[in-house]
């Protein structure tokens, strides 16, 4: 895991416990220092992800079996107004931003706690494509797509009985 912003290490030891729970891989996290400045688009105030994506695959250990990438910034791919995060399918890196998880972008209070589980579930939503899983239809399971955070607060940070099934088959192949 890649930390390309300063995030609170209780946050980063409850991600790692996550990854390893329901992945079942060690985990390696080291902060990066990543340039991501020339993939901000002032038009939009904001930052491509799909370059970004690209750079922390660069920038990833070789022997790490996924990378996840940990962001602050707020994401965007050409045809969504703005994502929570990014992932290959059956691929190596993944990245999440905990930007547009904040409670004060919809004008309400801030909720600490709140903000860390919605960044929990993208982190393992993403991870789960990374391993192949693509969108469920299940509204409590962590692979339904997420377009708003509401939608994130209706998950359970859980794989429902068929994703954590197909997860498990993938899972055999490492």
């Amino acid at each position: 895991m890649i930390s390309c912003g300063h995030f609170d290490n209780s946050l980063m030891d409850k991600i790692a416990t996550d990854l390893r729970l329901f992945f079942g891989f060690p985990l390696d996290i080291r902060e990066c220092s990543l340039d991501i400045s020339s993939f901000y688009d002032p038009g939009r105030r904001q930052y491509d992800a799909n370059h970004i994506l690209k750079k922390v695959a660069e920038v990833s250990d070789p022997l790490a079996l996924k990378t996840m990438g940990l962001l602050r910034v707020d994401l965007y791919i050409p045809i969504l107004t703005y994502i929570f995060g990014q992932s290959e399918l059956n691929g190596k890196t993944s990245i999440a931003s905990i930007h547009r998880l904040r409670n004060e972008l919809y004008g309400l209070d801030p909720d600490n706690r709140l903000l860390e589980e919605r960044f929990r579930k993208v982190i393992v939503h993403e991870m789960g494509h990374a391993f192949g899983l693509i969108h469920c239809l299940n509204p409590t399971c962590i692979m339904r797509s997420s377009t708003y955070v509401e939608d994130l607060d209706q998950k359970e940070l859980r794989f429902c009985n068929k994703c954590r099934s197909e997860l498990d088959k993938s899972l055999e192949n490492y």
